[in-house]
Formats: structure tokens, sequence, C-alpha cells
């Protein structure tokens, strides 16, 4: 039986085929293909484009299962900044599926978590727990925003716990930091910063504004691509990668934005870590993960990290483990499109 997965984005949407494999637990990746989601006007029109165009020649998939990037109920999603609604049901009448379901597009990655193979990630804390207390795990992301996610697996079944913690109110631990925060509020005319604001790809640029406005900037190679900004919002999305790259060449200023943004992330996965007790594991996720992977594992990440007083023993015990396999939304949505197929 092959089955539909989708990794379903405001910007891309990203549409595979698997099948199941004797003796393997993984969804075997047949073929899949990328579509920007602004050339459509809808969603069903992508799909209807995928199943005949790409899929003439295969036998149709019995289940679906569509990770989006919007809020659910009932089955139901919207896509906020395409101003698309999407059924589960309507899908699957449509397009003759005898199983579909919508999730959401984080949340759907603990469903892949159990499937894994030792190439999609890496560790970087193996961790002391006992086989008693392993179910729970949890799952933080930083990419375009910032997802959290937990779930229990046990005995090859999958529960899975959503979760708005990326919304959680920012923590300064620093004057450095309370001065970044205060900025932001002023700059984004908000009442409250939400850790989203800095852990994320979209925070590390926002943190590198607040850098570059202090007087010793003025005159940084930045400042004229901030102007383009101004300008041009849509050249935000290219800053992060700017930062990173001018970091790695030595620029000061770049390596303190990023250690300010990895500090922050760090602490982030501490609390976590303490709030589910995850002994499971404790796994980063997201459109960041395996291009810092090396800064996970570095002295000033894992001292932010363990940074909980006395506490930092219970850290101790939880395995930290870093998914570098960039389409595990779409491998995780298979995982699940899987499962389906048993329903």
């Amino acid at each position: 039986m092959n089955f539909l997965a989708c990794d379903l984005g405001g910007t891309k949407v990203l549409l595979g085929i698997f099948e199941r494999v004797i003796n393997d637990d993984s969804p075997k990746l047949l073929f899949k293909k990328k579509y920007i989601s602004s050339d459509w006007n809808s969603f069903e029109l992508i799909l209807e484009d995928f199943l005949k165009n790409e899929c003439k020649n295969i036998t149709h998939p019995s289940s679906a299962c569509f990770a989006v990037a919007g809020p659910l109920s009932n089955n139901n999603a919207r896509i906020m900044n395409l101003s698309w609604n999407i059924s589960g049901n309507k899908l699957k009448n449509k397009f003759k599926f005898e199983q579909c379901e919508l999730i959401n597009d984080f949340a759907v990655q603990i469903y892949g978590i159990p499937f894994l193979k030792k190439s999609q990630y890496s560790t970087i804390q193996n961790g002391s727990y006992s086989e008693a207390n392993n179910d729970l795990h949890a799952i933080v992301g930083a990419g375009t925003g910032l997802g959290i996610a937990r779930g229990l697996i046990s005995g090859g079944k999958v529960k899975v716990l959503a979760s708005e913690g990326g919304h959680v109110e920012y923590s300064p631990k620093s004057k450095l930091e309370w001065e970044l925060k205060i900025w932001l509020k002023n700059y984004l005319k908000v009442e409250r910063i939400s850790c989203e604001r800095i852990i994320s790809g979209t925070g590390l640029s926002r943190i590198a504004e607040w850098r570059l406005s202090k007087p010793d900037a003025q005159n940084h190679p930045l400042q004229q691509y901030l102007t383009k900004i101004k300008i041009f919002d849509a050249a935000r999305k290219e800053l992060p990668e700017k930062i990173c790259n001018l970091s790695k060449e030595g620029d000061q200023i770049m390596i303190e934005v990023e250690r300010i943004w990895l500090g922050a992330y760090a602490s982030l996965l501490g609390d976590v870590a303490l709030q589910e007790l995850c002994f499971g594991g404790l796994w980063i996720s997201g459109g960041t993960a395996s291009k810092h992977f090396k800064n996970f594992k570095s002295d000033l990440f894992l001292k932010q990290f363990f940074d909980k007083g006395r506490l930092k023993d219970i850290l101790k015990a939880i395995p930290i483990k870093v998914i570098l396999d960039e389409e595990f939304g779409l491998f995780s949505a298979a995982c699940r499109a899987k499962m389906l197929l048993k329903t």
C-alpha cells in the first residue's frame, strides 16, 4: 500500500508518496515534489496536480497525513497568510483516501521520532535515564518561528501532546538581554515579548537589528542591508544566513548577536526539559538545527542549558538529540500516514 505525506507551509508545499517495506518500520520515499504556495489559488489544486500528473503510474495512496502551519479544529485548518481553508474530510472524499488527517506541522514530528534512523539525528548527551521512565519526549525547533511539542511513545503507540510553548514570555537573564527586550517592545510596538520573538530565525534578525542600532555599529557592513529591509521586508529572510556567515568570518558584532541568540535558546531548552521531565529525550529540530549543530555542543550552549541551580543534575539525566534531517516534517507526516493504514 502507498500513502501520501505533506508538509504544508505558507511558503512551500512538499508532497511525497511513500510505501511500507517488509522488516523496516520506517516509511520508504518513492518520490516527492515541491510546490511554491503563492503560485496556486488553493491547496486542492496543488494536490490534484500532484495526484493526477505525478502519481498516474502508481497505486493511488490509501491514506494521507497533511502537516499544516496554521490553527486546527475538527480536522480543519486555515493557512493564515494564504487565506486557504482546508478540510480533511473534504480532501478524503474528493481524493478518495481511506484515511485522511490534518495535524499541526510541528506536533506531527512526535510521530517521526520512533522511526528515526541514526543518519537522521546526532546525540549531544546520552543522559542517565532508566528504562522505566523514558516514555515522554519533547521536541523544540527554531525556524521561522518557534515550535514546541510533547509526546508519549511506548510499545509502538504514540500520543501527541501539542503545545504553544514557543509563545511563553521571554525572560532576560542579563542587563544586556533586558535592554534587548525593552528595545524590541518599542520597535514592534507590543506589550510583551514571547520567546519566539528572540529564539527563531526572525528573532536572530531582530537581535542583529538591535545590536546594529548602537553607536559602535554605525559603520557595520550590514547597515546598507538594513536599509534594503526597510524598503523590502521580504529581504529579512536572507538576514539570518548573512549573520551566521559574518560570525564564522570573525565579525565580532555578529559573534555577539549569535551568542545572545544561542544562550537564549539553550536557556529555553533547559526550561522545557525541567517542565516536561522528558527522560525519553529532548529533541532539537527546526530549520536552524542542522546549521547550528556545532554550536549546540559548545561550552556556551551547555553552560546556559545546565544553569538551573539545584536542578541541573536532573538535566544531566535527560538525553539531548539534534534532528539533522531537513525534511523531518515530511518524514514524520509519512510515519503518521503509515499508522493510519492500520486504522
